[in-house]
């Protein structure tokens, strides 16, 4: 079904459902009403999670199945790809909040095999990401009372990648192992040549190669450009143990983006991470005080991949003319974000600072400042 036609209308009164965070059920603010979240059978479950092949992925030789037509919107000042349900033709971008309105027409996606559902409600959300202002040191005044003035944070599923692979890896290096000599140095003691002896470390090397092996699950790949890099990789660690099969009616009252970063691309990523993990690998298994790695050829088998949303809650703040982004985890909590810095605040710590110093300096050595000493210290 595409996703334009989603609709989640109350049973009594008609007005749309939104999902209940922490909960499974859609809610309806108008009447009250609750609708239950019908559970996955467990025979159903493990099918909707199943790893894709990722050989087909990146062929484009996936099922219909696996694909799915989706509306989304290009925001003109972040880039990122909102995908919009339902009968609506404008909103506000949840990353940066600026206005936009529908693309034309659907692209052909890759359809999220799973997804975390929000646990944490807006208002626990905002109760984390105020905390987290509180804590910052020279943040304007204006951003902990942009906070606190209970602007609603957006609910945002973001798009990522999880890739899974078996690898085995031939590698070719060398083992380095300390020795140490003994030399004599001349050392000038007390304006006098003497005579010592001190010790030196050495490195022999040698040759090394042999096989490791190493098989990875669920290395996860942020699939949005919106974001920047670091903000989404220190939202970490997900429990992904908490997947749940790809149901619309946990996007009911909330966005979610389209992912902006391909397939290939993801892959590319994932297999730098995974590349680095076997370095380590390939280190340990030749040993020694140093390493040096010449080479390592990888085989990779078993490769799958799923397109997977998870849940995080956002807020835009202008300060100064530039927009800076807060994110909350919506499963844990963990909050991260752009901090803006107030310059009046830095400014007033250090003349703060410049006159604790010139006192301090002024009550044990007066004289040090040309200045004279007071009747008091006489």
């Amino acid at each position: 079904m595409p996703q334009d036609e989603y609709r989640w209308p109350c049973e009594q009164c008609g007005a749309q459902l939104r999902f209940a965070p922490g909960q499974t059920r859609l809610v309806c603010d108008h009447c009250g009403h609750v609708q239950e979240i019908p559970a996955e059978a467990p025979r159903s479950r493990a099918k909707a999670l199943q790893e894709l092949d990722l050989a087909k992925g990146l062929r484009d030789d996936l099922s219909s199945g696996e694909m799915v037509d989706v509306r989304t919107t290009t925001c003109p000042n972040c880039g990122a790809q909102v995908e919009i349900t339902g009968a609506t033709h404008a909103t506000e971008c949840p990353f940066c909040a600026t206005p936009v309105v529908l693309d034309t027409g659907t692209q052909r996606h890759i359809k999220p095999q799973a997804l975390v559902p929000f646990a944490l409600t807006e208002a626990e959300a905002r109760k984390a990401m105020v905390a987290w202002m509180g804590s910052l040191w020279f943040a304007p005044s204006t951003l902990l009372e942009y906070a606190r003035k209970g602007r609603a944070m957006n609910g945002v599923y973001v798009p990522f990648w999880t890739f899974d692979a078996d690898t085995s890896s031939r590698y070719s290096g060398e083992r380095g192992e300390y020795y140490y000599e003994t030399r004599t140095v001349q050392v000038r003691v007390n304006g006098k040549m003497e005579t010592r002896q001190e010790q030196v470390r050495r490195t022999r090397w040698y040759s090394a190669s042999g096989r490791v092996a190493r098989d990875f699950d669920d290395v996860l790949i942020m699939a949005s450009r919106s974001l920047p890099e670091r903000l989404g990789d220190e939202l970490t660690p997900w429990d992904l143990g908490a997947l749940t099969p790809y149901n619309p009616e946990f996007l009911a009252g909330f966005q979610a983006e389209g992912y902006a970063v391909s397939l290939a691309d993801g892959n590319d990523e994932a297999r730098d991470r995974m590349s680095d993990v076997i370095r380590e690998d390939v280190r340990r298994d030749i040993g020694g005080d140093e390493q040096r790695v010449h080479s390592v050829d990888t085989d990779w088998s078993d490769e799958t991949f799923k397109h997977i949303l998870l849940p995080i809650w956002m807020a835009a703040y202008k300060y100064n003319g530039k927009s800076y982004r807060f994110l909350v985890n919506g499963q844990t909590g963990e909050v991260q974000g752009e901090r803006p810095w107030s310059v009046w605040k830095i400014a007033f710590a250090v003349i703060l600072a410049a006159i604790l110093v010139f006192g301090a300096i002024y009550l044990s050595d007066p004289e040090a400042l040309n200045l004279p000493r007071p009747d008091w210290m006489n």
